[in-house]
């Protein structure tokens, strides 16, 4: 098997991504973008991709840059992950919109809402669901468990620039904490894959660097309106955090929810209850489509 990461085009977009962008501009329907976060890769999507296009969205799962194409490619690899920070990636998501004939909806978990988020302040989305989002600069609680979560990497400064996987026993505690233990396993199996340092690093020192990329333009009329869901076990992003985003994001004109999903961690997006969240996400992008 191949370990070489999607080949990209001179644009820096991925041959897979370039080619989801042509089949949305032919089809002329509202354009989804579902963007992951640290430890998963677009693969984690597929059922929800599969869902808004049976109603009729047309859906695209893009990448970070260099993503492998597969989990095992991924484990493979993991030094293509290293280096990856918030602006990067956020500009790369941004020239994929570009591409698109229609502004799309765009739906993120976790650094995924981040990114979202970041885009909608760049007027960029049509309306944005952002679950379990990691926090931006004004975001200021930071949860016990929040930063038990993190510590795996923040630990050693090191691993700002280096890919960090998670342990089993790390994935439990902040995805897999309201699951039985086999369904854990399971997704650890699946779908965890090594990510890099850089964003939890950038989301950490974030209110100490006005320069941070990990910043939002809560204000621009243009974002569009905004969901927040947030799980109500998350370790990883707990309620203080997802309602500190949301009270930030209270000051756009625009429509702006928060909806916390009961008995639900980090992992609500790839877990058996994928779609109580998938639906409400759907709901809420219907209703501005």
């Amino acid at each position: 098997m191949s370990t070489a990461p999607s080949p990209t085009t001179s644009a820096g977009i991925s041959a897979r991504e370039a080619e989801q962008v042509e089949r949305a501009n032919a089809a002329g329907t509202t354009p989804v973008l579902f963007v992951h976060g640290l430890w998963l890769l677009p693969g984690s999507w597929d059922r929800w991709a599969e869902l808004f296009e049976a109603a009729g969205f047309s859906a695209l799962t893009p990448g970070w840059p260099d993503d492998p194409e597969t989990v095992e490619q991924a484990k493979a690899m993991p030094d293509v992950f290293a280096g990856k920070g918030v602006g990067q990636v956020a500009d790369h998501v941004d020239a994929i919109v570009a591409r698109l004939d229609r502004k799309p909806a765009i739906v993120g978990h976790s650094f995924g809402g981040l990114l979202a988020q970041i885009l909608a302040g760049r007027g960029r989305s049509l309306a944005t669901v952002a679950i379990d989002p990691a926090p931006f600069r004004g975001v200021l609680p930071l949860p016990i468990s929040a930063l038990r979560s993190a510590s795996g990497v923040l630990r050693n400064p090191a691993n700002r620039n280096r890919a960090v996987p998670l342990t089993y026993e790390q994935f439990r505690y902040g995805w897999g904490n309201a699951l039985p233990e086999d369904e854990a396993r399971t997704l650890y199996e699946t779908y965890s894959v090594p990510a890099p340092g850089a964003p939890l690093f950038q989301a950490a020192t974030a209110n100490l660097n006005p320069r941070t990329e990990v910043k939002v333009d809560t204000e621009n009329p243009d974002r569009g309106p905004l969901l927040i869901v947030s799980g109500e076990k998350d370790h990883t992003v707990p309620w203080a955090i997802a309602n500190a985003s949301y009270k930030r994001q209270k000051r756009n004109p625009g429509v702006t929810e928060i909806v916390e999903m009961p008995d639900r961690g980090h992992a609500l997006t790839i877990d058996a209850g994928w779609r109580e969240v998938a639906d409400k996400a759907l709901a809420f992008v219907q209703r501005f489509a």
